[in-house]
């Protein structure tokens, strides 16, 4: 008779049990945190709305401009590792080169999110001399041809002048952009190229 009467008391309380546990994994879909939340996952497309809406003429602008402002740095520093005489030189061309490459890819997957004109010949922007600190083709000639320590004075010279101008770019971007991103990497610029210009300046100081 003992046997008879647990019996059915454990079927009672695995039933019970089972029905606690669906009570929990349903509250666990309004939990937050609980691993459960299926109903509240990011939705990309809101996502990528959200992020295309937040940006302005200005950010635009930075844009279309520092990413050809950059592609020409970045010539010019490869130009240094067949043409330059000083090992510091050199290395910082080097840097130059891999700090800035990157920084193109950024900006211009942001003019893509934001559906906005990627640099070229079609942008009234692009005019030579409208981005600040712009070198002149005949510069950039001379500088291909120079090698050695003339080289080596040259690239200092024009690249001093060309990170002046990224500054002046970087600065107004974080003055009038609206672009989180955009305004946090144009004080990155800013505040990179300062520095570069004082190396800069101490090794033209020294050749």
């Amino acid at each position: 008779m003992l046997k008879h009467s647990v019996l059915p008391r454990r079927v009672l309380l695995a039933g019970a049990t089972a029905t606690a546990l669906l009570a929990l994994a349903a509250c666990g879909d309004d939990v937050p945190g609980s691993g459960m939340d299926h109903g509240s996952a990011v939705n990309p497309s809101a996502t990528a709305s959200a992020g295309a809406a937040a940006f302005n003429d200005a950010d635009v602008m930075f844009a279309q401009m520092m990413v050809p402002h950059h592609r020409e740095a970045v010539e010019m520093a490869g130009l240094a590792a067949t043409r330059a005489a000083d090992p510091e030189v050199k290395a910082l061309a080097a840097k130059i080169e891999a700090a800035q490459q990157p920084e193109i890819t950024t900006m211009t997957g942001w003019l893509g999110a934001w559906g906005q004109p990627m640099p070229g010949t079609s942008l009234p922007s692009m005019d030579h001399g409208a981005m600040p600190g712009d070198m002149a083709p005949a510069d950039l000639e001379k500088l291909r041809a120079a090698r050695g320590a003339a080289f080596d004075r040259q690239f200092l010279t024009m690249m001093i002048i060309h990170h002046e101008g990224a500054i002046t770019m970087a600065q107004d971007q974080a003055r009038d952009g609206a672009s989180t991103d955009a305004k946090a990497l144009a004080q990155k610029i800013a505040a990179d190229q300062q520095a570069e210009i004082a190396t800069m300046k101490t090794l033209l100081d020294r050749l």
